[in-house]
């Protein structure tokens, strides 16, 4: 929320209120959940898809085989998806709510420029299919934890398990994971766009202000003041994840030599490869190469990946995307 510290500032000078439910997923009460129903709780994580348009477009992928681009044009035939998608698919929209949700969540204020992110645009069928082989399923998925201390956060496609409750949401539908100190693992999901599931949170803030309890909830938040907590924030560079990572080789010898080493010389350790047989005329081309790594200093993974780029039995750049278990 770029400008969120004026329009509360300016509410609380005419002792007035801002009711926003409906701003973050939709028909989903999830800020009525981060404000009064886990009140008890601090909260240690959050990760959440809240974007449809990019949801129904990874699914459709993920079901029918269709390429991105004719997984949006039927997002957008369907009206799932705006003539201009871009704040959508680029991962802008779902950082601006996940903005939001970390100014209630933790009490901060970060800018959008502090929320690394990656869109979904330039996501490939084949990673969808290799990550399928994998056990996995692709998720554009917001997350925000405290990490020894400091805040992190981010945007990103992720592969989750196939099997994991977020990787299990289809459509146009959203979903929040939050991690309370004492409640621990909860889920909340529906539908995160459309006229009547938003409808459903404008209707209830208009209830909410006209009984009081937005007045009341909103003076005890006191959300993007001055009083706003200071978490110093957790670099990119520093977080840990595992990787999965796709390069485009020469089929000949020394070549999976070649990248092996240069892996463990960034002290990155391997945890699987693919490589299938290549078969008629691209027995003698380039193939793909797949590797899952094992837990590593994204500075680290990124610095090896664009190394990775510079070897000359690689073509173009290659493809990697977070991986949680």
């Amino acid at each position: 929320m770029t400008h969120g510290k004026e329009v509360f500032d300016c509410a609380r000078k005419y002792n007035r209120c801002v009711a926003f439910e409906a701003s973050v997923a939709g028909g989903i009460p999830i800020i009525g959940a981060l404000t009064q129903g886990l009140a008890a709780n601090k909260i240690i994580g959050l990760r959440g898809i809240l974007n449809g348009t990019c949801n129904f477009i990874l699914t459709s992928m993920s079901e029918t085989g269709d390429s991105y681009q004719n997984a949006l044009e039927e997002a957008q035939k369907l009206g799932f998806a705006e003539a201009d998608p871009t704040m959508d698919v680029d991962g802008t929209d779902t950082a601006h709510k996940l903005a939001i949700l970390v100014q209630i969540a933790f009490a901060q204020t970060i800018p959008l420029s502090a929320i690394d992110r990656v869109g979904i645009s330039g996501l490939d069928s084949t990673d969808i299919h290799f990550a399928r082989e994998l056990g996995y399923g692709i998720k554009l998925l917001a997350e925000a934890w405290i990490n020894d201390g400091k805040l992190a956060v981010h945007v990103s496609p992720v592969l989750l398990r196939r099997h994991s409750p977020l990787a299990q949401v289809r459509g146009a539908y959203n979903a929040i994971q939050v991690i309370g100190d004492a409640v621990g693992d909860t889920l909340h999901y529906g539908l995160g766009a459309g006229r009547m599931p938003t409808a459903s949170s404008v209707v209830a803030d208009i209830i909410d202000i006209a009984v009081g309890r937005a007045q009341n909830t909103f003076t005890s938040m006191n959300l993007w003041s001055d009083s706003s907590a200071i978490t110093p924030l957790l670099l990119s560079d520093d977080v840990n994840s595992r990787y999965y990572l796709r390069l485009l080789v020469e089929d000949k010898p020394g070549v999976l030599a070649d990248v092996t080493r240069l892996l463990a010389n960034h002290q990155i350790s391997i945890a699987s490869i693919i490589q299938h047989e290549a078969q008629g005329e691209n027995a003698s081309g380039k193939v793909q190469l797949v590797i899952m790594t094992h837990l590593s200093k994204c500075g680290k993974f990124k610095a090896a990946a664009k190394e990775l780029d510079r070897l000359d039995c690689v073509s173009g750049s290659a493809v990697h995307y977070p991986v949680e278990d």
